[in-house]
């Protein structure tokens, strides 16, 4: 019998089996930061882009958690201004996957394989995740994203060509990033299975950790039921459509009061 949904949150919303290790994406070149488990081959990966005027030090929480499930996550610590260009945050996306990939991560020598990746961001990073992924890149296999934005160019146009899953969380109180005109238009543009989920009671930095002082320009703060459920939800989604593992697809499918389904195609394609 399948686990019930709300013990695979509990389960997911708490760090994996794995011992984690931090490594440096600057001694390869590109500034940002890598967690890994401590060993393993061919193993998942996830490139994450930070939000408008944020951190990869923001996500550290999230990143670990990935990692401590067996998913390589990298961030690179790039366009961080007010003006950032978008266009090149996703080409730095696509160049941290380049580096996980090819080389051996850790003392260890772990190795990712290049045939299960992710990209996953917040805000502009999730923006930025959206027009990576519609580079047609056949190695990104599924897109997560956390009150994604709108970007230059539109990330609603990219959607289009996107036939990975995604996964779009957005927060009922953004008043940054407002779903409408952001996460559900990328959502319902989607050409692939897509999925939109609401976070109840959570704002626009609700998934970021720690203090900073962009939060006097920007609305909202961190939020701990907001982390633990985008860590539950991101963990099983890259998982499941990573790894193949139908372990955690219950939690996917249900409807959750915290994180209440608004768009969902997971099992059509969304019409273009």
């Amino acid at each position: 019998m399948a686990p019930k949904p709300k013990r695979l949150l509990e389960q997911l919303s708490h760090p994996g089996p794995h011992e984690v290790l931090r490594g440096d994406l600057a001694l390869v070149g590109l500034p940002g930061v890598v967690f890994t488990p401590t060993s393993g081959l061919n193993l998942p990966a996830v490139v994450f882009g930070h939000g408008w005027l944020q951190s990869p030090d923001r996500y550290l929480g999230l990143l670990r958690h990935l990692a401590s499930w067996g998913i390589v996550a990298a961030a690179p610590a790039t366009q961080r201004g007010p003006v950032p260009s978008h266009r090149l945050f996703a080409a730095d996306l696509h160049s941290t996957l380049d580096i996980v990939t090819g080389v051996r991560l850790g003392p260890a020598g772990i190795s990712v394989d290049p045939a299960a990746l992710g990209l996953a961001g917040h805000s502009i990073g999730g923006g930025a995740a959206v027009l990576a992924a519609a580079e047609q890149d056949a190695r990104i296999k599924a897109v997560a994203t956390i009150a994604a934005a709108q970007t230059v160019p539109p990330a609603t146009e990219a959607a289009r060509a996107i036939d990975a899953p995604g996964l779009h969380l957005v927060a009922d109180e953004d008043l940054v990033t407002p779903a409408p005109s952001n996460a559900e238009a990328i959502a319902r543009a989607w050409r692939g299975p897509v999925q939109l989920r609401t976070i109840a009671k959570s704002s626009h930095l609700g998934v970021t950790e720690g203090r900073h002082w962009s939060q006097l320009l920007l609305h909202g703060k961190p939020h701990r039921p907001t982390q633990r459920l985008v860590r539950a939800l991101f963990t099983a989604f890259f998982l499941t459509h990573l790894t193949g593992s139908n372990s955690y697809r219950p939690l996917l499918d249900a409807d959750l009061k915290q994180a209440s389904i608004a768009v969902d195609s997971s099992q059509d394609p969304v019409p273009t």
